[in-house]
């Protein structure tokens, strides 16, 4: 390690950027963050850099004097002179300031790092001016992790602090703090309740002790199979799972996102099976939840759709348990964005509907008849074992046999495949392609081809 980190106190202290263009006014804006005093020394200033001299925050210099510097902590350059920019560093230098050419590391004292401002929380990532294009993809995996609403919770921790260290004896405030920020006060606040989790860490701090933990159920959809399709929520949820219960079509990446000690639990449900009974998933994730764990139930897609997850509501609420679904992104809406065919299109398909070729042993099939309707996009979950079934219910229902459809197969991942066909030759098309589990159909009537059916009829008459 070349370079030392460290964050600097600010308030009060004088930074002076030397040039007027937009390199500086990006500065400028990081500068900003803090309560340093700014002078911007240039001939002519960009229009951001007008504004904020004229708001009072900074102020603007024209000509280089033995003054610039004196006093100064940081200097940043960047005048688009490269000789002046050597010039000035210098000088900066000599008065003791620290000094970053903006884009030449070898002129460089210090580099800016990226940074993910949760305020008080700061996360620095450097790359010693190596592969800043790095550090800023750094920067935006590490935004997944820490939700927007940490830094305003970490104040509010901040300033108990002095009563808990009165009230709280020193044994039991470490065990107090991973409360804090993991129990049901932090809950609260994540989702958006500022006041209760407040009155939730204040009461605590009243009592002299973290009160007993409550368990917690996470029903977290992990999406359609590739991990950067889950929603920042979901990382969140994993990240502070204790135990997580994972289907067979979830990604080892995607888990991979918990933490390393979380306990998990393969239950390996698939289409017409399951290595686990729901009912013991349901007792289950309740035992856990019981014990004041924290459960996340990991389902592939969206665990509103096709996820069974009205049993696991239900069972937690029976247990009196706190439960909540984290939706992700459904496989009809991944397989949409695959092909580049939209869900719905104006003028042509305005009635978008998710359906299910594998209803619960001893139910009826779904009536496909109210399906076949011009302007409907249609997703089959479930189905590809029964596209004969499909295909001939959506045709005796009047649907045309050239009705455009997608076969989407392991949507998502690297096992991804795609196969264009047309309602009339769907179950042929599958068995010559192979397809298998897990895949998903979407079938499409637009308007426009009723309209020409109809127009064709009448001129046959």
């Amino acid at each position: 390690m070349k370079n030392f980190p460290m964050f600097l106190r600010m308030d009060n202290r004088r930074v002076v950027l030397c040039g007027g263009g937009e390199e500086v006014a990006r500065k400028a804006r990081l500068i900003l963050k803090t309560e340093a005093r700014i002078t911007i020394l240039a001939r002519t200033l960009d229009a951001e850099l007008r504004g904020l001299v004229a708001s009072g925050r900074a102020e603007h210099q024209a000509t280089l004097d033995e003054r610039t510097f004196e006093t100064a902590a940081l200097v940043f350059i960047a005048t688009g002179d490269d000789a002046l920019d050597e010039r000035l560093a210098g000088l900066a230098r000599a008065a003791g300031a620290v000094v970053n050419v903006i884009d030449r590391p070898e002129l460089c004292d210090a580099f800016t790092p990226s940074i993910v401002d949760r305020d008080p929380v700061v996360v620095a990532i450097g790359t010693e001016g190596a592969a800043p294009v790095l550090g800023r993809a750094i920067k935006t995996e590490v935004e997944t992790m820490l939700s927007p609403r940490l830094g305003g919770f970490v104040a509010l921790a901040g300033r108990l602090r002095a009563e808990v260290a009165e009230r709280i004896a020193p044994a039991a405030r470490r065990g107090f703090w991973e409360w804090a920020f993991t129990g049901e006060a932090w809950r609260a606040h994540l989702a958006g309740h500022e006041r209760e989790a407040a009155r939730l860490l204040k009461d605590a701090v009243a009592e002299g002790q973290a009160p007993e933990s409550r368990g917690h159920i996470a029903l977290v959809g992990a999406g359609p199979g590739a991990r950067d399709l889950l929603t920042l929520r979901a990382v969140q949820r994993l990240q502070a799972a204790d135990v997580i219960f994972y289907d067979r079509l979830v990604d080892p990446e995607v888990l991979e996102l918990a933490r390393r000690d979380a306990d998990r639990v393969y239950v390996g449900k698939e289409v017409g099976a399951s290595a686990w009974p729901q009912d013991r998933i349901d007792r289950l994730i309740v035992a856990e939840a019981a014990q004041g764990r924290r459960v996340v139930r990991l389902k592939s897609g969206d665990p509103s759709v096709f996820g069974r997850a009205s049993e696991e509501i239900a069972a937690a609420r029976a247990a009196g348990i706190e439960v909540e679904i984290v939706p992700g992104i459904t496989a009809g809406s991944a397989a949409a964005a695959a092909t580049l065919q939209p869900l719905t299109e104006r003028g042509e398909t305005d009635t978008f509907v998710i359906t299910t070729g594998t209803c619960r042993p001893g139910d009826a099939d779904p009536d496909r008849a109210l399906l076949a309707r011009p302007g409907t996009s249609i997703a089959f979950y479930m189905a590809v074992e029964k596209a004969a079934q499909v295909q001939d219910d959506l045709m005796a229902a009047g649907a045309p046999a050239c009705c455009p459809v997608d076969i989407v197969a392991s949507v998502s991942t690297g096992a991804q495949s795609h196969v264009a066909t047309t309602l009339g030759g769907l179950s042929e098309k599958v068995r010559e392609a192979g397809i298998t589990s897990p895949a998903i159909l979407m079938v499409r009537y637009p308007k426009s081809m009723a309209r020409a059916a109809e127009d064709g009829a009448r001129q046959v008459a």
